[in-house]
């Protein structure tokens, strides 16, 4: 149900308005209305990936024959520049509208008693001011500078960077990279995680309200389970990770001569470190989902027991039933659905995390991850094992 004008303007709440966006809008660089990501996303892939093409063409840096630090082997600048860069650009409008909708939810499902409308209100209202603090970017914007001027490049990034080493030193593209790539995508990186932490406090405020959670929801997560669809506001974010992590293991594989099977280690803490990091703030409503998991064992065995005595009663001994209201309730119906009822109260999950929500954060994790491992594995072998093991 839709809410009053003023009910949609209290509920109103959008990740990423913030400083970031404003900025590119100053600039032109952004519509004043929406945010015109597919354009951003392609500027910002030629801005980064056009000179330094430009200047390994023109020093022949492109040569397969130029030995094993050639360009096209060092798989890392083209994912930062042409896939992880735009990909951190488009996540920006699923996950304005998915947050929206989640934060937009909680009203009108009416877990948000009307009492406590005012204190939501007061929620999103907090955490827009923290979104919104020049104080905030600012200092994320200095701790890039900061990397990218004291870093010791030479040392650091010396396989990074090992395809631009000329003669006098490192040449433009690979000062492009490190100068430009490098700090660009961090810059989009740490903002992610900023807005990740936001909507982690987002939550946790909303969750220290009296929600009004409903142990026998089908859900089974007392009404929650609408928060599942949160991981794929980040689906995207995960991808980037993911793929300049794993094009430095591709790079490992092809011209070092690592194998892939010494990667599963790393591969497979990276997907654990993904998934913990972008489903930790569904956490915050683990405490509200315990409590109303122990309400509803003692409230549904409490009406399970008296269905139950009163059938035995009628149906077994043969004598009248005092409690007869509840046996003629149309809300509860025969045997079986108070005891469908009881399994629903009585079974709430603690966390609201399922399939939904770990696919979310898995698969754009695991993509990148089966292109390395292919490398090495055909992929269609791959594929079977895959299938084989689902099936």
């Amino acid at each position: 149900m839709r809410g009053t004008p003023d009910t949609e303007q209290a509920t109103t709440f959008s990740l990423v308005q913030d400083p970031l966006l404003r900025l590119q809008r100053a600039l032109r660089l952004a519509p004043r209305a929406g945010f015109g990501a597919p354009r951003r996303a392609i500027l910002l892939a030629l801005v980064t990936w056009l000179p330094i093409m430009v200047w390994a063409v023109a020093t022949g840096r492109l040569q397969p024959g130029s030995g094993p630090e050639n360009l096209l082997r060092h798989f890392g600048v083209h994912v930062r520049c042409l896939l992880a860069l735009p990909l951190l650009v488009m996540s920006e409008p699923f996950a304005d509208r998915i947050v929206g909708f989640i934060t937009a939810n909680f009203l009108q499902s009416g877990l948000v008693r009307p009492e406590d409308r005012s204190r939501f209100d007061a929620v999103i209202r907090s955490v827009e001011r923290w979104r919104d603090s020049w104080v905030v970017w600012l200092a994320l914007a200095g701790l890039v500078v900061l990397t990218t001027v004291t870093g010791d490049l030479r040392v650091k990034d010396a396989d990074v960077v090992s395809w631009a080493q000329t003669p006098e030193g490192r040449g433009f593209g690979g000062s492009w990279f490190l100068v430009v790539v490098r700090p660009l995508f961090l810059l989009l990186l740490i903002a992610w995680l900023w807005r990740l932490l936001l909507t982690a406090l987002l939550f946790r405020r909303i969750a220290a309200l009296e929600l009004q959670l409903v142990p026998s929801h089908p859900d089974r997560a007392g009404g929650l389970g609408f928060i599942e669809q949160f991981p794929a506001a980040f689906s995207l974010v995960v991808l980037a990770l993911s793929s300049v992590v794993s094009a430095h293991l591709g790079h490992q594989v092809l011209a070092h001569g690592v194998h892939v099977t010494q990667l599963k280690g790393p591969m497979a803490g990276l997907a654990v470190l993904l998934a913990v990091i972008f489903l930790s703030p569904l956490l915050a409503f683990s405490g509200p989902l315990r409590g109303v998991r122990r309400r509803g064992r003692f409230e549904y065995g409490t009406l399970a027991g008296r269905h139950a005595r009163g059938v035995h009663a009628r149906w077994v001994q043969g004598r009248p039933v005092a409690d007869e209201a509840i046996l003629a309730a149309p809300e509860l119906g025969a045997a079986a659905d108070v005891a469908t009822l009881y399994d629903l109260g009585t079974r709430i999950r603690s966390f609201p995390i399922g399939k939904t929500s770990l696919m979310a954060v898995l698969v754009p994790a695991l993509l990148p991850m089966l292109v390395v491992v292919s490398l090495e594995v055909p992929l269609k072998e791959i594929l079977l094992k895959i299938l084989g093991a689902i099936a």
